[in-house]
């Protein structure tokens, strides 16, 4: 098969991507504001709908920033299948995202690329069907062993899943560009010992910790180009 088949193959499916991703995030977008509705309808327990909307324009507001950022970010990282069925089925920065890098990493192949297209889409998808695999078994197990989750001796543990999760992604990452990671590692660290309440707003901290790593990368290119020169 030629190159200029191949990309007008991938051309064709990314366009088919687009209309089924765009479809199915109405929909999804669409059942998550009617269930509360029509639940409340069901139990004859309407909110009052001005407050309703004031509270939600608030919220709304204040998530509207790291919505774009992240749609900005994880976008080019994901590809357009990927990042469909991401932001649909949720858990995109503690499931998601590493599922993909490390699907991704273990191909070879490159971001941007029709490969790393295909690849994040199967892993996402992949991830997706576990998860509801997974919790399926949970909610049938959950009250033969609530005991045991509600023991104090695992507490500990289910509050460090997440961290635990992103340092070891961390490493891997970190452990290729050390220069380049130390400058946000260590800004970002400073930041939330000086200032604790950051530490609720990770989504919103992406942008200026994003914004260091690429400083820091292309002072490094730069400094570089200097050294060939």
């Amino acid at each position: 098969m030629t190159e200029e088949k191949k990309n007008e193959l991938f051309e064709q499916y990314n366009n088919r991507t687009h209309v089924y991703g765009r479809i199915f995030s109405i929909i999804s977008l669409f059942l998550l504001l009617a269930v509360p509705f029509v639940m409340g309808a069901y139990l004859q327990a309407m909110p009052d709908i001005p407050a309703f909307l004031r509270t939600f324009l608030a919220i709304g507001i204040v998530y509207l920033v790291s919505a774009i950022a992240e749609y900005l970010i994880y976008t080019p990282m994901l590809g357009a299948g990927g990042s469909y069925l991401a932001f649909i089925t949720g858990n995109l920065i503690n499931m998601k995202l590493p599922c993909a890098f490390n699907a991704r990493d273990i191909v070879g192949a490159k971001t941007g690329t029709p490969e790393n297209e295909i690849i994040s889409t199967l892993s996402i998808a992949t991830s997706s069907l576990v998860t509801i695999l997974v919790l399926a078994v949970g909610v049938a197990l959950l009250l033969p062993l609530q005991p045991l989750l509600q023991s104090e001796a695992l507490q500990p543990a289910f509050e460090n899943v997440v961290p635990a999760l992103f340092g070891a992604m961390a490493y891997k990452y970190y452990r290729g560009n050390m220069k380049i990671a130390a400058f946000p590692l260590i800004a970002m660290t400073l930041l939330f010992l000086l200032v604790p309440s950051l530490t609720g707003s990770t989504s919103f901290m992406i942008i200026p910790s994003g914004a260091i790593s690429i400083g820091v990368a292309y002072w490094y290119y730069k400094k570089g180009q200097k050294k060939d020169e």
